[in-house]
């Protein structure tokens, strides 16, 4: 059973840089065909992806995010990555992480913009940006 958990600051200040952490377990993150998503849900933008990394590191951004989003892995702690820069109270909403296997490679933004079909998902973790 693939297992998700979101971790990170629940208060950050205008301008200064989001980071959270996925903790994945039951599944290396590394395993075939497998994507791990970073998703937020606001009360302004409803919910909307951020961006993902897949089984080989490759990234893909939204297009509207990608000029602040940057997604990484720890593949020896098998836990994903994402930092949001230059934060404003906009970006306050719940974040989580999300994971599927595919049955082949796929293009990140093409498949995952705007979609939300995911295999797990990781509970959120409300983050505030307020000074």
């Amino acid at each position: 059973q693939v297992q998700l958990q979101e971790s990170g600051p629940g208060l950050v200040k205008p301008s200064q840089t989001l980071s959270l952490t996925c903790t994945v377990s039951g599944v290396s993150i590394t395993t075939g065909y497998y994507y791990w998503s970073w998703i937020r849900l606001s009360q302004g933008k409803g919910l909307e992806w951020m961006g993902a990394i897949a089984y080989d590191g490759s990234t893909g951004y939204s297009p509207s995010l990608k000029s602040r989003t940057s997604i990484s892995r720890d593949t020896s702690k098998n836990q994903l990555t994402l930092q949001l820069s230059s934060v404003t109270p906009e970006d306050t909403a719940v974040y989580a992480c999300a994971g599927v296997r595919e049955e082949t490679r796929v293009e990140i933004a093409t498949r995952f913009l705007g979609k939300f079909g995911y295999d797990s998902w990781g509970q959120g973790t409300l983050v505030a940006v307020s000074s």
